[in-house]
């Protein structure tokens, strides 16, 4: 059946390491995103892009550098998802970097709070600007969205409850353990974070995506994904702004896998963050079969 897609570009790297995944929304609709939705029949709204907000260093707020902006862009993108998924659309927002996704999450949040959130990334971002010295805030989102201890409280309280989700709504996805911090790890072993390990799904991605869905779908009527791009090896598919080599999933194997987590007809939005097209420029054509593989995987 076609879907009723709003297309929410956030242009924002401010939550980033450097400059860079501002760029992605308008790439990716030069390489064909929206046109290939059109194409497989999706009702699509593509709202437009705000003002573009590129990285740039934080001498005055070392540790969480940025937050005025992310907040800023954390806001917008709220009122922007409730507005579409208001309308019975699936928001299918493009960032940007990681914190982008709790723009999201909140906005989803005003439509219902029987909600899962399917979290496809090597990284669980359980980091807080206490718990490590490097102050990019895209790998603290879920935190933020659990309100753990030490994190800025600001950003924490930008939906309408705090915390934003509780630890059972969140399932992290091709999670790479050896990636986490210890204290990321300590989190997950605490809150007993359900989790499915990167391994897990390069033995069957599709499979596993399916069993995802189907843990959220028995206790929440609705759900969202997340999709860092870093999930990708960056030798198999240069797109991400971190790049891991020869770790993550194979192009193939990603998008098997977002393809069966998109398939169940309870998604209400889609994230995807950390794309950064310099990067993604080192290999002919490769934006341009993402996108494809993109809009196949949301109206197959």
């Amino acid at each position: 059946m076609p879907r009723k897609i709003a297309v929410i570009g956030v242009p924002s790297s401010a939550g980033a390491y450097a400059i860079g995944q501002e760029a992605a929304p308008a790439a990716l609709r030069a390489a064909g995103l929206v046109a290939r939705l059109r194409e497989a029949g999706a009702e699509v709204d593509d709202t437009g892009d705000p003002p573009i907000w590129a990285w740039r260093p934080d001498r005055g707020r070392p540790l969480a550098q940025n937050l005025e902006a992310v907040i800023d862009q954390v806001r917008a993108t709220r009122q922007r998802v409730a507005r579409a998924t208001r309308d019975g659309k699936i928001a299918l927002v493009l960032g940007g970097d990681c914190t982008v996704g709790i723009g999201t999450v909140s906005g989803v949040l005003d439509l219902t709070e029987s909600v899962g959130l399917i979290y496809f990334d090597l990284h669980a971002d359980l980091n807080t600007p206490a718990s490590v010295n490097d102050g990019a805030l895209d790998w603290m989102g879920v935190a933020h969205m659990l309100a753990l201890e030490g994190t800025e409280a600001d950003l924490a309280r930008v939906a309408r409850r705090v915390p934003m989700l509780r630890p059972d709504q969140i399932v992290l996805f091709a999670h790479a353990m050896e990636s986490a911090t210890p204290w990321e790890k300590e989190q997950i072993k605490r809150m007993s974070l359900a989790r499915i390990s990167v391994e897990e799904v390069r033995q069957d991605a599709a499979a596993t995506a399916r069993e995802a869905v189907a843990g959220v779908r028995s206790r929440f009527t609705r759900y969202l994904v997340h999709l860092d791009v870093d999930v990708i090896d960056f030798t198999d598919a240069p797109l991400s702004e971190n790049a891991g080599r020869n770790t993550g999933l194979s192009f193939r194997d990603a998008v098997q896998a977002l393809g069966a987590l998109l398939a169940d007809e309870g998604l209400v939005a889609l994230t995807i963050a950390e794309l950064n097209p310099a990067h993604a420029v080192a290999e002919v054509g490769l934006l341009e079969r993402f996108a494809a593989a993109l809009a196949d995987a949301i109206q197959p």
